[in-house]
């Protein structure tokens, strides 16, 4: 009998253990290696417009499907529920979670959960807009999309509508509209050119204002209405360019601000002659960051 129970409780150990490592094994971390992304440049109305696919810039989250997860620009997981992802291919694709226009703050809240909710995810809709390893221009890789997104056929993974525009007057016209519908933009992609890691004029971004990112390296308080919540951040570019932001916040922003080591999207139109973004305003924080993945900067 003693035997039998040593043995019996063996078994169960081992059991436990087997268990315990394919849970390990099949539970993916929160961080990976960063997606090397195809990132845009800035248009310019000397370009041959006619190479050009021309869609809308989607205010929505870049999210790089690798076959197995979503991760974003800067390795981190999205855990989606698993009927969303489900009816994805095992390739990878490029391109945003998406809630609608104007909607990025409640997105972003959404989709930074580890838990994800299955009916906040309901209205996120993966739009895919490229096929990284597909070896061609993005003329065949955006006709091999349409022909995988159509196999999948499900309403939240939907190709992101791609159009000629032949003149600069007509693409200002459509920029014009999208604006005045809420969007944010237009993007206009090389029908010509390959994928590749990097900013490179294959992919252009057209807006009303410019846009870039920054890290915050320090929060400065309130004074007047703002006593008691954020007066402004000083944020550091990746060229060492350090400025103030003080403008663009919501207050429940100043209440709970984007976190030391957080990286921002702000708004700006032009440089000062220092070099240093002209009116520049916040609009968002970018790619929301784990508790445990924070980092203080000095």
């Amino acid at each position: 009998m003693k035997f039998c129970f040593i043995l019996s409780q063996c078994f169960l150990l081992s059991a436990f253990s087997f268990t315990s490592a394919f849970s390990s094994a099949s539970t993916p971390k929160n961080k990976q290696t960063p997606p090397a992304l195809l990132l845009a440049n800035i248009y310019q109305s000397d370009i041959s417009l006619e190479n050009y696919w021309v869609s809308e810039k989607l205010d929505g989250v870049r999210a790089y499907w690798n076959g197995k997860y979503f991760i974003s620009r800067q390795g981190n997981i999205f855990h989606a529920p698993k009927w969303f992802t489900s009816p994805l291919p095992g390739i990878v694709l490029d391109g945003e979670l998406w809630l609608g226009r104007e909607k990025f703050d409640r997105l972003s809240g959404i989709v930074r959960r580890q838990s994800p909710n299955d009916s906040d995810w309901k209205n996120i809709k993966f739009m895919v807009f490229d096929l990284p390893n597909h070896p061609h221009s993005f003329n065949h890789r955006l006709n091999k999309l349409k022909e995988i997104i159509q196999t999948i056929s499900v309403r939240h993974i939907q190709v992101v509508e791609q159009i000629k525009i032949s003149t600069h007057e007509a693409l200002m016209k459509k920029l014009d509209d999208i604006v005045q519908q809420g969007g944010e933009g237009l993007m206009l992609h090389s029908g010509l050119s390959f994928y590749k890691k990097g900013r490179s004029d294959s992919l252009l971004k057209l807006k009303k204002y410019l846009d870039a990112e920054a890290i915050v390296i320090r929060h400065l308080p309130g004074k007047g209405k703002f006593k008691g919540m954020l007066g402004s951040i000083i944020v550091e570019t990746t060229n060492k360019k350090r400025f103030k932001i003080g403008s663009g916040f919501s207050n429940d922003e100043r209440k709970s601000p984007p976190e030391i080591g957080s990286t921002i999207t702000y708004k700006y139109f032009g440089l000062t002659n220092k070099g240093t973004p002209r009116f520049a305003s916040f609009l968002r924080k970018r790619d929301p960051l784990l508790p445990n993945q924070i980092k203080m900067v000095d």
